[in-house]
């Protein structure tokens, strides 16, 4: 970011502020408002901070009008394409792609990390047997402050690197195990001769009694679903993480704060919501009639898993995606599953409706996620916290980001007051 020679003029009663102007390697160019208080006496109004920018930041960059989405500079689609969730991970830490040596040895610390400390198993147990994934990893992550007291000093580099290890490395270990709690099924520990997606898989779905064999495409397909959802710049949850940590919370609290926060239907709860449509609609005969609705303005349904809020004309993601649900489908098969039925027909009719087309309403990435931890035979329950698992790493590069930038202050927004002014407290028996 640089100071260009340009500036905006902001005239308020008469009296003129020049407030100078920032500019991107890439993106629009950003009015520098910081002084504008101590200036003028005002504040800017922005519910949501859709205008604001609320830092600077080297790591993830979305041009929704584009359909791009670069991490340190690589666009997904070659980094989902050609490389691997763990070497995304290393990008997104340190800001370059790692050597071989230095992937093997980064490889090497995040598998030795990935057990929990044996008396963490107590927390677990200490649920309803029905408590919600979401709600176990919400607690989990945030009691790891409890157990992990050499990497919570965050003015400390060393242990701030050793948490961002173990909180990648031991996020599947957790996930897994809410849901193995949630099914009434003995724990799965992880194993070291394992790659990331495929230890994973093995935690959730083998039982003591008879192992479980990771095929290769399904260990493709999660690995990617971990890779596509691993950063996405200053959204709702990256930014709660960024707010925690303004403070100087430990880095597990500041993770567990994300985690909540990504728990809310409108963030990480998009799959889910495509799914639950893809039930209500049943079967692909009725399709044609939710097709119809769709298109009704006066009809509240709204087909879940298409267009996007940020990309405007297509998901980089979904093309990816796209390509492993069809490879799982034709592993596993649609033939017993009428959801996956309806997904695949829904898929077809609007890629080639009209007005799906001219309404940019295209499948994105939730859809074909959804797709693919349905076939695999996840329930709904457990997609978010999915969704939490993978973009963990995102949080952490982001949170070690800003802990590193000297800039860094408490966040504190301001706002638009409306409520009554100075008044005098009335006895109660005058009320």
């Amino acid at each position: 970011m640089t100071e260009s020679k340009k500036s905006a003029t902001l005239s308020l009663n008469g009296e003129s502020y020049e407030l100078p102007i920032f500019s991107p390697t890439t993106g629009p160019d950003v009015i520098d408002i910081r002084k504008l208080y101590g200036t003028a006496g005002v504040f800017t109004y922005d519910p949501g901070f859709t205008s604001t920018a609320s830092c600077d930041s080297t790591i993830t960059y979305i041009d929704g009008e584009k359909g791009e989405l670069l991490h340190r500079g690589y666009p997904i689609d070659q980094l989902a394409g050609k490389s691997h969730f763990l070497e995304v991970c290393y990008l997104l830490l340190y800001g370059e792609l790692p050597a071989a040596a230095e992937l093997e040895k980064f490889e090497s610390t995040i598998t030795r990390h990935t057990m929990l400390h044996e008396q963490m198993h107590n927390f677990f147990r200490g649920f309803r047997r029905d408590a919600h994934p979401m709600a176990i990893m919400v607690g989990v992550v945030g009691a790891m402050s409890a157990f992990y007291h050499d990497s919570t000093d965050i003015a400390d580099p060393r242990q701030r690197e050793i948490a961002s290890h173990r909180l990648i490395a031991k996020m599947p270990t957790i996930a897994a195990m809410a849901y193995k709690y949630s099914i009434g099924q003995p724990f799965i520990y992880p194993r070291n001769d394992l790659d990331y997606a495929s230890n994973f898989l093995r935690m959730c779905f083998a039982v003591p009694a008879e192992d479980y064999d990771v095929n290769p495409i399904l260990s493709r397909a999660m690995d990617r679903i971990f890779t596509l959802h691993a950063d996405h710049e200053q959204n709702a949850s990256t930014s709660t993480v960024r707010l925690a940590s303004s403070s100087g919370a430990n880095p597990f609290a500041c993770i567990a704060a994300g985690i909540a926060c990504l728990w809310g239907p409108a963030h990480g709860g998009a799959n889910q919501a495509c799914l639950e449509m893809l039930k209500e609609i049943g079967t692909p005969d009725r399709i044609p009639e939710f097709i119809a609705r769709a298109k009704d303005k006066n009809d509240p349904f709204r087909l879940m898993g298409f267009g996007h809020r940020v990309y405007k004309n297509f998901d980089p993601r979904a093309t990816v995606m796209k390509q492993s649900a069809d490879e799982v489908l034709d592993l596993l098969g649609v033939e017993n599953n009428p959801l996956l039925q309806v997904a695949k027909e829904l898929e077809q009719v609007a890629l080639n409706d009209p007005y799906f087309a001219d309404k940019k309403l295209f499948p994105n990435v939730d859809f074909y996620s959804g797709i693919i931890l349905e076939a695999m035979g996840f329930p709904t329950s457990m997609f978010t916290p999915i969704f939490a698992l993978s973009r963990t790493v995102g949080w952490i590069s982001q949170w070690k980001e800003m802990i590193g930038d000297p800039q860094n202050k408490i966040g504190r927004p301001r706002q638009l007051y409306l409520g009554s002014t100075e008044r005098d407290y009335v006895d109660i028996e005058k009320r």
